[in-house]
């Protein structure tokens, strides 16, 4: 086993293209070590940069077909990386190389807030799904804008207050960890990046 000191940077999309297994979870010092089951794994190298349910993590380790990903402190406080359980399936997506098209939109990988379902209908032909969030994140979402919610790149719509609406494709749903949110499931957000830049430009409460 080779292991690495951590960390990179990485950029994503927000388009999923793995659903990984957790097949161990350790505890070291205030930090979480996840040994993580995927069909990439040809592809993953050490020091290398994945996306996990939206959080950016980067590989230090890989063992007997698995690798392991190092979560610390800040980024236990600020995601749902805390309540995973070993066989959780969570969503995967390895960092973009230059010249590989941008599908979904710019996701850095930098968890904003957890937010909470509070609905889920199946409607002809996709799933709407009805997510709560801290209200002083609300300037960060508008009318038909981009969010990563789980790491999936979906589009805001039906804003009310601190609760806003996704719709679903079918395929998205069968393809991610998406199917498995039910009523109370606790998600990952990270609002749009330019939305970041202009309220801290100019401010905005």
């Amino acid at each position: 086993m080779y292991i690495c000191p951590y960390y990179t940077i990485g950029m994503f999309t927000g388009i999923i293209k793995d659903l990984g297994k957790i097949e161990r979870i350790e505890s070291q010092k205030d930090n979480l070590q996840v040994w993580i089951l995927s069909s990439q794994i040809n592809e993953i190298n050490i020091d290398q940069s994945i996306a996990h349910n939206g959080i950016c993590l980067t590989v230090d380790a890989i063992q007997d077909g698995f690798y392991r990903v190092t979560a610390i402190r800040e980024t236990i406080k600020k995601t749902t990386i805390g309540n995973w359980k070993v066989g959780d399936q969570v969503n995967l997506e390895l960092c973009l190389r230059l010249g590989d098209r941008l599908d979904g939109h710019i996701v850095q990988g930098h968890i904003d807030t957890t937010g909470v379902c509070e609905s889920i209908q199946e409607t002809k032909g996709s799933f709407e799904v009805c997510f709560v969030y801290p209200p002083e994140f609300m300037p960060l979402v508008i009318e038909k804008g981009s969010i990563a919610i789980d790491g999936i790149s979906l589009t805001c719509y039906s804003l009310q207050e601190n609760k806003l609406m996704v719709s679903i494709i079918p395929y998205t749903w069968q393809h991610t960890n998406a199917h498995l949110w039910k009523i109370g499931s606790k998600v990952n957000i990270e609002f749009d990046l330019l939305g970041k830049y202009l309220q801290r430009k100019f401010n905005v409460a």
